[in-house]
């Protein structure tokens, strides 16, 4: 059963020196003719790839609200059209700080968006610069205050550390103002460095100064303890929220759960079908124009694959593996596959077994892609 769905809006009004997601700038876009494209992959996969209902959609991009009110609620209309959605739902939508106004807050409430993510990445306005973000601090606490009056009650924000000449303190501030806020849910990420972009065009010519690896661990345990002292329970790696926040949609992937994903780039998995989409606007439209879904590459995944995306994308939770799910979905033991991979692991402090559960240790989150890593090629 396909209980997600994921839909990508790949125009910005202005590219993040990190980003490498698909995207492009907003003017000259053919964007309603994108939208249209959109809704046409929506009807044609949910007649190949029917479902009775969805528990979450999240719309990102880009900046999906870069889109103007009209193209938003038309947007908006086209998602309660196409997919059935379940009364207990949640629908979530990516927007930057400063260019999300009331009236577009309103167009997403009235649509029964319920659930709003805000890319602030820090509080500290010199580094939003640095990073070539357009909001400031203000503009975030405005929005927030903005979504709360139209009565959004489930709010997120995004986090980025080991910036660019960000210090320990620098990010202690950020975290201090972000707790402020009075939301319900945090993501926090430590930078990686893309190739095609402009950080990474920086770094290979030795002009970005990057906090180093030291610094990096330590603002990750500055952050796990914050978190904890404020009352917000960490659930996976780089997620925090009050109890019944956690997002249900990210948990669809850390589940290793079926999810379409529909747009310019966007990934979905079906059936046991990994697939992405043409990234080009123009590739991406020419396809479902002529009546097929816009499919650039697709893989079928083998039970060992999937044996595999089980345990490293479940240990990214800190409840970790069910090891009777896990039994229940590919009739074998992990404890059996995985044995001497646990055992390493074990000995070193980084996982624990307890009970039903295998998870990774606090020692071990900071470490989560060696421990990943370690069950890569061993389930064939």
């Amino acid at each position: 059963m396909i209980k997600a769905a994921y839909l990508h809006i790949p125009f910005c009004e202005h590219i993040c020196h990190y980003c490498d997601f698909n995207k492009v700038f907003l003017k000259g876009q053919p964007v309603d003719e994108y939208l249209k494209s959109l809704e046409q992959e929506m009807i044609l996969t949910l007649q190949k790839y029917p479902t009775d209902q969805l528990e979450t959609i999240f719309v990102g991009g880009g900046t999906p609200t870069s889109l103007n009110e009209k193209q938003l609620e038309w947007f908006c209309q086209s998602i309660n059209r196409n997919l059935p959605m379940g009364c207990n739902h949640e629908f979530t939508f990516e927007a930057n700080p400063g260019d999300l106004t009331k009236e577009k807050l309103q167009i997403l409430k009235d649509a029964g968006v319920n659930r709003l993510s805000l890319g602030v990445q820090t509080f500290n306005d010199d580094l939003l610069e640095k990073i070539g973000r357009v909001h400031r601090a203000e503009d975030v606490y405005q929005t927030v205050d903005n979504a709360k009056s139209i009565g959004f009650d489930n709010i997120s924000i995004d986090l980025i550390f080991s910036l660019p000449t960000q210090t320990i303190n620098d990010f202690k501030e950020s975290l201090a103002q972000a707790f402020t806020l009075d939301i319900q849910h945090y993501s926090a990420y430590s930078l990686i460095i893309e190739p095609k972009t402009v950080f990474y065009n920086l770094m290979q010519k030795g002009k970005l100064p990057q906090p180093g690896e030291d610094t990096e661990a330590a603002m990750y345990e500055l952050l796990m303890e914050q978190m904890e002292k404020h009352g917000f329970k960490q659930y996976e790696i780089s997620n925090f929220s009050k109890p019944g926040y956690e997002s249900k949609h990210n948990l669809t992937y850390w589940n290793n759960e079926y999810y379409y994903g529909f747009g310019a780039g966007a990934h979905s998995y079906v059936n046991g079908w990994r697939r992405s989409n043409a990234g080009p606007l123009k590739k991406y439209m020419e396809l479902i124009d002529n009546g097929n879904l816009p499919i650039f590459q697709e893989h079928q995944t083998s039970k060992a694959e999937q044996i595999e995306e089980e345990m490293f994308l479940g240990l990214r939770k800190t409840d970790g593996v069910s090891i009777s799910h896990f039994i229940e979905k590919f009739d074998i033991d992990p404890l059996e596959i995985f044995g001497n991979e646990i055992s390493d692991l074990i000995a070193k402090k980084w996982i624990e077994v307890k009970e039903d559960n295998i998870y990774l240790t606090k020692t071990g989150r900071p470490l989560g892609n060696e421990v990943f890593q370690s069950f890569l090629g061993v389930a064939n």
